[in-house]
């Protein structure tokens, strides 16, 4: 069988530091293949006016299989101030390479996967009705529609005078907004098409139904946002109906979910939502296993086989300046067995899981977060593992 071929996207920060380690763990765990790095984040925005450049764009376009490590986004005056001088007069604003790579790519199923790992101590507990301390078992997959809503990008500051004038045929704006100058105004689209969003509700029905949770929730605010989360609730409930009548949908307000995730996490199984509730969910749910070091996240087109697999954290800039990587790369690890999922080498990725589980149960291996120390450069000095040090306990039991 000829050797995989497998895009690595180091990206900002820490991505390097947890990339690395990640890929070597997989070469522990059997993972026969060639990495080919490319070009994506901060630096090549600085230097080259652009955060996703071409060359990139063709690497993942050849071999279909991405890993990626963090990313660094900055809003708009900040991004532009740091872009080179020369490059300053061009009109270029800078937009997140990794949405862009969803949008290019049609990465429209974002899957972030929620699960509590035993003898965690950053676990969610609460207190029980007889006083004692509970630990429930969170066992969450997120479905985010990953392309369209509030980050489709479609967006004005002093909007062009036929996005204006189209405003003003709305009753609403021309009552609360009719009188504010033009370029007093932003506006930021929230567009849901029937097309994506009936991918996103059968990528969360159909793994509900074959991994066996009872339950899809629709975590919206279709009783506000009317329009396009009244029509994913609407799919949903003809889509379940139809062919999952066995699942029970439940509808939950995004506000709502949010103070019931920390009640009765364990109730919940199948999440679905639009990009920035889905978001917003994941990571509240990430929260109650451990936090963004536990957070892993697939991004794919089922249709292209096309797929880039990344944690959910950032780049975290101060800690890539420490000598000795301290962050914890087990939300990149995760992220690498979902990519070995994708790619049917499932008994790879289960056997990396079984390792990871086991190093965190038996609790002599924590990097800093686990030990709920501040992230300072002296932490592995007092005794929290390194990221070099978690992944090397990990292939040992490997």
């Amino acid at each position: 069988m000829a050797k995989r071929t497998i895009v690595a996207l180091p990206g900002d920060g820490i991505g390097k530091a947890v990339l690395d380690e990640t890929i070597r763990v997989l070469n522990a765990a059997g993972f026969d293949a060639e990495y080919i790095e490319g070009d994506i984040g901060w630096e090549f925005w600085t230097t080259e006016g652009n955060p996703l450049p071409q060359r990139t764009i063709d690497l993942i376009e050849k071999h279909k299989i991405a890993l990626f490590g963090a990313i660094t986004s900055k809003p708009k005056d900040a991004a532009f101030s740091e872009l080179a001088p020369e490059l300053q007069k061009e009109g270029l604003v800078y937009s997140s390479p990794i949405v862009g790579l969803r949008q290019h790519f049609n990465l429209d199923i974002c899957m972030r996967p929620c699960h509590t790992y035993k003898g965690n101590p950053l676990n969610f507990i609460r207190r029980g009705a007889d006083g004692g301390v509970e630990e429930p078992l969170v066992d969450v997959v997120i479905f985010r529609q990953n392309t369209e809503g509030l980050y489709g990008g479609v967006e004005w500051s002093n909007p062009p005078e036929k996005v204006y004038d189209a405003l003003m045929t709305h009753p609403k704006f021309v009552k609360n907004f009719g009188n504010t100058p033009k370029e007093d105004i932003s506006v930021s689209t929230r567009i849901f098409t029937k097309k994506a969003t009936e991918r996103i509700l059968r990528g969360a029905f159909e793994h509900a139904k074959d991994f066996g949770y009872k339950s899809v929730t629709v975590c919206e605010k279709p009783n506000v946002i009317r329009e396009t989360s009244g029509m994913m609730y609407k799919m949903a409930q003809e889509m379940q109906k139809k062919d999952y009548p066995d699942i029970e949908l439940w509808n939950t307000n995004i506000d709502a979910q949010m103070m019931w995730l920390t009640k009765n996490p364990e109730d919940y199984g199948v999440i679905v939502a639009g990009n920035m509730f889905g978001d917003i969910v994941s990571d509240g749910f990430a929260g109650l296993i451990g936090g963004l070091g536990f957070a892993c996240s697939a991004q794919f087109n089922p249709d292209s086989g096309i797929g880039v697999f990344e944690p959910t954290h950032g780049s975290a800039p101060k800690y890539a300046d420490y000598e000795t990587s301290i962050v914890n790369p087990i939300a990149m690890i995760e992220s690498a067995c979902m990519m070995l999922d994708f790619i049917n080498e499932k008994d790879r990725a289960t056997k990396i899981r079984k390792a990871v589980a086991e190093i965190i149960s038996e609790g002599k291996v924590r990097t800093y977060d686990m030990m709920k120390m501040r992230g300072r450069a002296d932490v592995v000095e007092q005794g929290a593992a390194s990221t070099k040090e978690m992944a090397d306990a990990v292939i040992a039991k490997l």
